[in-house]
């Protein structure tokens, strides 16, 4: 006979599958609406509805809207920057971390306090000081003042993260590579950053797609139509007395694909990484 417990594991169980299937199905809906939309002709839109499938795999918007937002060179420019920026702010924020968690330096609690300040800040407020910044030096309207912004930025929550990390490592392991002697570099590079790659592997995945999606500051210090990254590529489509929905569609497909693409090819790397964060 089965017992009570076991029919209400299996009704938890049923349950939760359900909301899991609800949950990525609302997370999904957006993707395959764009999806369907694209491949459709304006006039196929308004007659069939936004939610209807294609009649048939028309490229004829997805190759407008590629010519027309110069998709190749927006694509280059968000390539380069979010894989500077991810490279970057992994690396500043490892250097960070290895002086807070491992090298316990004076004021530690002082500097964690301002790295949390600047993940919580609001881009909104720097936009005017860098704005004048950038243009003094010679740096407004060029990728690299977007990477060293966002750079600056992702790096304070890496550091953060990882100190917490460092600051649990085994002390037994550190004293012994030293004794057996290990310079500081050395450490860093032989005990510290082999030993952390997931967590390292999740930060380069989580800044590179962060920074793929970054909008506002891109919009604030890219003016230059050839400077410019894909998310600003939708935004070509909305005016005040007209909106094409299939074009923004099609616009909206080739900004979330690429970030689809790298997300699926390193999901391993992310799931492995957080899997070790949480047995730590």
């Amino acid at each position: 006979m089965v017992s009570k417990s076991l029919i209400a594991d299996g009704v938890s169980k049923s349950l939760s599958l359900v909301i899991l299937i609800v949950l990525l199905l609302a997370v999904l809906s957006p993707f395959a609406i764009i999806t369907f939309n694209t491949f459709k002709t304006e006039a196929e839109l308004y007659t069939r509805g936004p939610l209807s499938l294609p009649k048939s795999l028309d490229l004829t918007t997805l190759r407008e809207t590629w010519a027309r937002v110069d998709y190749t060179t927006k694509l280059m420019n968000s390539l380069v920057i979010s894989t500077a920026v991810a490279f970057l702010a992994v690396g500043l924020s490892l250097l960070n971390a290895y002086a807070l968690g491992i090298g316990q330096i004076r004021g530690r609690a002082f500097l964690l306090v301002l790295f949390i300040l600047a993940i919580t800040l609001p881009e909104e407020v720097l936009a005017y000081p860098l704005y004048y910044f950038f243009k003094s030096v010679g740096l407004y309207n060029t990728r690299l003042a977007v990477i060293l912004v966002l750079t600056v930025l992702h790096a304070s929550y890496g550091t953060y993260l990882l100190t917490s990390v460092f600051s649990v490592f085994s002390r037994e392991l550190i004293d012994a590579a030293m004794i057996d002697g290990c310079n500081k570099l050395q450490l860093l590079f032989k005990i510290i950053v082999p030993l952390s790659k997931p967590s390292l592997s999740v930060l380069f995945v989580f800044f590179f797609i962060w920074t793929w999606n970054a909008f506002f500051l891109p919009l604030i210090f890219l003016v230059s139509n050839t400077k410019q990254t894909v998310p600003l590529a939708a935004a070509v489509f909305q005016t005040q007395h007209e909106t094409l929905l299939t074009p923004q569609s099609a616009s909206a497909f080739l900004g979330v694909l690429p970030c689809l693409i790298f997300f699926v090819l390193f999901q391993r790397t992310l799931t492995k990484g957080i899997t070790v964060g949480a047995l730590k």
